[in-house]
This record gives C-alpha cells, structure tokens and sequence, in this order.
C-alpha cells in the first residue's frame, strides 16, 4: 500500500491521481473527507482505502508492515492561521506521531515542510542541514514546520529515522485542485477567475520601499514539476535528507499576472489593492529555492518556465473547470 496524508487537499489528491495515473495500486487516502467542498478532488480516485484523519494512526499501527511508502502531506496550510493549539495538534504533534510509527514499521516517508520556514530570506535559502536550526519564520505556520523540521534532525543525529525519509520545502505551488483553498489559492487561479468576471487582474501593492509595486517575487513552481519530484523520491529512496523544492528562478507577480493574461490571449490590464492587514507586516517580499541539493543528488528533470507552467494550467484546466485525470 501507498498512502498519502492530506489526501483531499491540492498537493495531496493531485499525487493519488498521478500515481494511479503510473499504474500503482493499494492507494490508501488519509484525510478529513467530511469538507464537502473537497470532494471533487478525491471522489474519483481509484482507491483501496480511505481512513479518516482521526483514526490514521491506530490505523498505521495495525496495518503499518503492510506500507510500503507514506507521503505526509497532511497539515494546517494557512499561512495566516494563528491558533497554535491548532498548529502544535496538526503540525506538529501529529507529524511527530506519523514520524515514529514509520520508523517503528521501516516505512520509507515523505512529508511537506515549507518555504515559509525561511522567513524574510535574510539568512538566504540553502537548504544544507547545518542551517536549517538558525532560520527565522514570519508567521506561526512557518514556526511549525521549522520546528518539525529541527526535530527530524535531531532524531536522525540519534539514529531514529525511517529507512528512508525526505522533507520537501515546498515554494509557491499552483495548479489543478486548488478551488477549495479560498485566500490561500494561487495568484494565476485568483487572476484567472478576476478576468473571467472583471477583465482585470488584482495584485497587491507594496510597502516596502525596495520593491515596487507587483516587483515582489517568488518561486512559483507548478504541480506537475511537484509530482514529478515527490515521485522520483519515491522510486528512487535515496539520499536521505531536506529538500528545497521550487524552480531555483524567482518571478514577480507581475510577471506571473502577464503570463495569465497571455495564455487567455488577451492584453493585461492591472488593479494594485491593499493587502490584507493579517499578513501586511508577516510578508515575504522575495523567495528562490536553491535546488543544488537536489539536482546533485540525481534530480534531473528539467522545470517548467513560469510561462510553460501557467499555459498548461490555465488553457488545460481552468478554463475547462477540469481536475486532474486519475488514468
């Protein structure tokens, strides 16, 4: 069996039907299946099983020497979330007991870390274990994955890990599945559905004197480069350790709400709005993964462009209203 955490969310259900789509079988989903507005990404699915969030881990207990691979993708994902009664159940304790039981059972593991655990970006974004302890998060979110993440290290100093394992830095990922994530969807999904409504596209204005307007800038990387890379772990089990994971190229909004208006093939008119107070001061004006680790430990799939990756997106699924195919 393959099982896959935070199955009904974006990344989560977009890997199930990747791997159906490859042929794998036994495709165990572990979510909270009970958010109605989630249900288009998984109710397709070819799955063997599926295990309510809640029950998962008596459920790995009993059932863990029949796994033979676990992606943890399953996490509180808004940036913007505060409660950390919430973070320290989801993020953290959780992620510790899933941890424990895959070493317990010598079960191969994946798990979402995130971009957000390197904060404004002072100390840069190398992903070289010796660092990882000293950065410095904006948000309770980025706390928690940092946190998870420097635990992991200790525990592989002690020689508790599983026989293999990745932490993978998620950047700014967007594409098919994403509808249910309200704020926290991508800019190119937001942008599209402004244009489909207004002709106009919004992009938050700045406020830091550095960066002009729609000049702030990200590592957006697609899902499919994504699933390219959380498979190849998977075959691969090799060098075990964290990961950044983005293209290694920062893009500004700007050039992201263009690349929108370019696969729609109409010209680009542009709103600058406000941006939300919650997140004004917790900002990161400026992320790019450093993939070195990655690409010299064998990844060799080149990415998508911004422009390649958007086109896909948009001409492929958003304007067909499509998720992703399972086969």
């Amino acid at each position: 069996m393959i099982v896959v955490t935070g199955a009904a969310g974006f990344i989560g259900s977009a890997l199930l039907a990747e791997l159906a789509r490859l042929g794998y079988g036994q495709l165990v989903a572990v979510d909270d299946f009970s958010t109605e507005d989630k249900r288009r990404n998984w109710e397709h699915l070819p799955l063997f099983q599926s295990v309510d969030r809640a029950q998962f881990l008596p459920w790995l207990q009993q059932n863990g020497r029949s796994v033979q691979f676990l992606f943890h993708l399953g996490a509180r994902t808004k940036t913007n979330e505060f409660d950390e009664a919430v973070l320290e159940r989801l993020n953290w304790g959780y992620s510790q007991q899933v941890w424990r039981l895959c070493m317990e059972h010598s079960i191969p593991l994946i798990y979402a870390s995130s971009a957000a655990t390197y904060g404004a970006g002072e100390l840069g974004f190398g992903d070289s274990p010796e660092g990882i302890s000293a950065l410095k998060p904006l948000n309770p979110y980025g706390n928690s994955k940092q946190r998870f993440d420097t635990w992991v290290l200790q525990q592989v100093e002690a020689g508790q890990a599983p026989p293999f394992w990745a932490g993978f830095k998620f950047f700014n990922v967007y594409g098919p599945g994403e509808y249910h994530k309200g704020r926290m969807a991508s800019v190119v999904f937001h942008a599209f559905n402004q244009i489909a409504t207004k002709g106009e596209a919004d992009l938050f204005k700045s406020y830091r004197s550095d960066y002009s307007d729609g000049e702030q800038k990200r590592d957006f990387i697609s899902i499919f480069d994504v699933l390219q890379v959380l498979v190849n772990g998977m075959e691969q089990r090799k060098h075990s350790g964290i990961y950044n994971l983005g293209t290694g190229q920062a893009r500004s909004f700007l050039d992201l709400a263009h690349a929108v208006f370019a696969a729609l093939e109409k010209p680009a008119q542009l709103r600058f709005v406000d941006m939300p107070e919650d997140i004004r001061g917790n900002y990161q004006y400026f992320t790019q993964a450093d993939t070195q680790r990655l690409l010299a430990h064998g990844y060799i799939e080149r990415f998508l462009s911004l422009e390649e990756g958007v086109a896909r997106y948009v001409r492929g699924y958003l304007q067909h209203n499509a998720t992703l195919e399972c086969g």
